[in-house]
């Protein structure tokens, strides 16, 4: 049976996937600036390497109410035949090879479908216990609706009753996200002119930061063969970065099992979709203690990486973000910094206005003493 690889995320809750073959690439959501006039879903836009790209929210696509972005979504750019544009996703998960016997085409739900002229969902993928959405890219890009379903669902309070939507905006009326009530606040009711306005001053910094650094990875002659990608993460309050290519995904941390006979350094095993995977904890090689002051955050967050054969989870304070850096930005390691751990580092560079060290990760799953044979 022929399969396809789909880009696997989630957004509110819900699993979607999108086929990988028509993803450009991947990062997290940076500053976006409005665009006058452009449709109620197109949030804004972003300079990419010199090509400006229109920002989709897929909350205002499906017809959800607007919501508040976090440093934590994600940007998929996407390019469908003529047309290029970056969707805002809560979180990427993984890719995921999907046979054509476990997709379920539209459901009927009993009504009468005669009269759809669109069709957001192309069908439904059964993987293990979950079920994904495959969404219609066709649609999602190019359907344009009609005027009379522009409008943003009413509240039973107001249904059926004889005012417009722009009537109704005024109110404080209850709207609804999936299935949802909210409270009263007509505010939240359409896209934002201004980006974020809620966040903090930090996290209105990473976001400028982000859009800074894509903007960059266009300038110079070479600027795309000197660029490389890391995932940079917080641990003790430093920033370290590692190559995204050795990254499979960010997680969660569930349940950790642990595991007998084994040091500090080997947290446990965790049950990843089916997949068992040992998280480790890097502190004790970088010479660092876990931070009381931390100590809530422990065991929060993974980064799960493969280098070569070994797949293990990287136990992390925070994800920070997932830049391009210049080669010609990463500086040698100061003498006087990291001394004990020097081998273990390819070089620093500033993210923010603070330094960063980029890590030799395969070096140091390796040599570090990370890795268990478990046969001893």
């Amino acid at each position: 049976m022929e399969t396809k690889p789909y880009l696997i995320f989630e957004q509110n809750g819900f699993l979607c996937g999108i086929e990988a073959c028509y993803v450009r690439e991947i990062f997290f959501l940076p500053e976006l600036t409005a665009i006058a006039e452009a449709p109620q879903d197109i949030v804004g836009a972003i300079d990419l390497r010199g090509e400006i790209l229109p920002v989709m929210d897929l909350n205002l696509r499906f017809g959800y109410v607007w919501q508040e972005y976090s440093v934590t979504d994600s940007t998929i750019v996407l390019e469908w035949q003529e047309s290029k544009l970056g969707i805002i996703v809560n979180q990427v998960r993984e890719v995921k090879e999907i046979s054509e016997d476990a997709i379920t085409p539209q459901l009927s739900y009993g009504r009468d479908n005669s009269e759809a002229s669109h069709h957001f969902v192309a069908g439904l993928a059964r993987c293990e216990a979950d079920i994904i959405m495959l969404l219609n890219l066709d649609s999602l890009i190019r359907y344009s609706p009609k005027k009379s379903e522009e409008s943003w669902p009413l509240s039973p309070s107001s249904a059926g009753s004889e005012e417009t939507a722009g009537e109704a905006e005024t109110k404080n009326l209850k709207w609804q996200i999936n299935g949802k009530w909210l409270g009263e606040n007509p505010k939240i009711l359409s896209k934002r002119d201004v980006f974020c306005p809620q966040a903090t001053p930090e996290e209105k910094a990473i976001f400028k930061l982000r859009a800074n650094n894509l903007r960059r990875q266009g300038e110079g002659e070479n600027g795309a063969a000197l660029n490389m990608s890391l995932a940079v993460f917080a641990l003790n309050g430093e920033y370290l970065g590692i190559p995204l290519d050795l990254v499979r995904e960010f997680t969660d941390i569930g349940q950790v099992t642990p595991v007998p006979c084994t040091p500090d350094r080997i947290v446990g095993n965790i049950n990843l979709r089916g997949e068992i995977v040992t998280l480790i904890d890097i502190r004790s090689v970088l010479n660092m203690s876990l931070n009381m002051s931390d100590a809530a955050n422990y065991l929060s967050k993974a980064i799960v990486v493969e280098v070569g054969d070994l797949v293990t989870g990287i136990v992390v304070d925070e994800i920070l973000d997932i830049i391009y850096l210049n080669v010609s930005e990463i500086a040698a390691v100061p003498t006087a910094l990291y001394s004990a751990n020097r081998e273990y580092l390819r070089g620093t560079a500033l993210y923010g206005e603070k330094m960063m060290a980029i890590l030799n990760l395969p070096k140091l799953l390796t040599k570090g003493g990370l890795v268990v044979d478990e046969e001893v």
